[in-house]
């Protein structure tokens, strides 16, 4: 009843959004193209890959129609490379793509961010870890979705230490996002009256974290953060589960994990694991609506949707109502003036509910703290997390002003 009632008014918002469209699509409108760039092959993977893509398709399927706008999505694997991702992002856009979206790793997204700026295309992030994409890096002709690591830090150290884990010891990936991770979270626990007692860095990839666990378990801290991703957090997380760290009192909370890490380690091990999403497949009617058309569409029935890929579905809808809106002759002449419209539109949705874009191209939403339960608490397939505090969107992302944005009016 309640998903029903929602995907009316979606359409319902659609079709006024697009009236100036179709007046416009009379003549021959032209086809738009969005271009899928992440990991399709490695270790990141299925953070993002097929799942992302599949994503994408679904929101053109059920809205690109009723707007009247014909639209082909595409995707390429980036191999985690910059060089890599540049030369196929500056291929499509000699193409004519007009959108390019996902951009999985940091540095990969800030290279693409600047030739999108370049060709006044759009570019759409969904799976960047990077704060600096909405902040001295932002640009007119990018939005950035899901989380980032400022986010991520900030409502899992503030809200940690609030529930009582005043001291931490982090684990980190010796790499920029890794660093950035755990300085955000620093400045949060520091500032909610909390201190950071020890870390330690690791090179990325490793597969051996028994050495940083007894360093970290030595340090008495009442919470292990891990400041890594993929493979690295995996791995990590299935050793402390081995060393038994949560079953003697501390907490083990994760900057950033999506469900299929925590479905790859298996509840056994991940139980009471602390993490932060802005998207649960089983979070209420809309998400569970929106599972359930993924998988009709084509997304692994043997996988939920990730927050990351979630946005994906949001974002696509979202720039779609955008085009439409603004016509189709207009979005075609600029990306800026796309994202402009995208920043101007409300947005709602299956995934977030009511969000918004602010002017450094954030897209911010309600963000969740959850814990994974343990296995005798899962009433089901991927029945993994319990809910421990929902922060509300002006409380969990960083304050406009801080962030050092060009966009922003002083």
């Amino acid at each position: 009843m309640g998903y029903e009632i929602a995907r009316r008014r979606l359409l319902a918002t659609a079709a006024l959004g697009a009236a100036p469209f179709a007046r416009a699509s009379a003549q021959a409108a032209p086809s738009f193209r969005l271009g899928v760039l992440n990991d399709q092959s490695s270790a990141y993977r299925d953070n993002g890959g097929p799942g992302s893509v599949a994503c994408v398709k679904l929101a053109v399927a059920e809205l690109a129609g009723p707007l009247g706008l014909k639209v082909e999505v595409i995707a390429a694997d980036h191999q985690n490379k910059p060089d890599v991702a540049v030369s196929i992002a500056r291929q499509w856009l000699d193409q004519g793509v007009d959108a390019i979206c996902d951009l999985q790793g940091s540095a990969i997204a800030l290279a693409v961010n600047n030739l999108v700026r370049e060709r006044d295309r759009v570019m759409l992030g969904y799976n960047i870890g990077t704060a600096e994409v909405t902040g001295k890096a932002c640009s007119p002709n990018t939005v950035h979705f899901a989380y980032d690591s400022h986010m991520l830090a900030r409502v899992a150290g503030t809200t940690l230490v609030r529930r009582g884990g005043a001291s931490w010891f982090f684990i980190r990936a010796d790499y920029a996002f890794g660093r950035a991770l755990q300085e955000d979270a620093t400045q949060f626990i520091t500032a909610a009256g909390g201190r950071v007692v020890g870390s330690v860095a690791l090179p990325f990839p490793s597969t051996d974290f028994a050495a940083a666990l007894v360093q970290a378990q030595a340090s008495r801290a009442q919470v292990i953060g891990l400041a890594n991703g993929g493979d690295d957090l995996v791995n990590a997380v299935k050793q402390a589960g081995e060393f038994g760290v949560t079953r003697r009192g501390t907490k083990l909370a994760a900057m950033l994990v999506f469900i299929n890490n925590v479905h790859a380690i298996g509840l056994a091990a991940a139980q009471g694991l602390v993490l932060t999403e802005t998207f649960y497949w089983d979070m209420n009617d809309r998400t569970r609506g929106f599972t359930r058309r993924a998988h009709e569409a084509g997304f692994n029935r043997a996988q939920r949707p990730n927050m990351s890929q979630a946005a994906c579905y949001a974002g696509t809808l979202h720039y779609l109502k955008a085009v439409a809106s603004l016509g189709a002759a207009e979005a075609k002449r600029s990306g800026a003036a796309v994202v402009a419209r995208m920043k101007q539109l409300p947005m709602e949705d299956d995934i977030y509910g009511r969000a918004a874009i602010r002017a450094d191209g954030r897209a911010i939403s309600d963000a969740h703290l959850f814990e994974v339960k343990a296995p005798e608490e899962s009433r089901g397939d991927w029945d993994y997390y319990k809910l421990l505090q929902t922060v509300p969107a002006e409380q969990a992302w960083r304050p406009l002003a801080e962030g050092g944005c060009s966009l922003v009016p002083a």
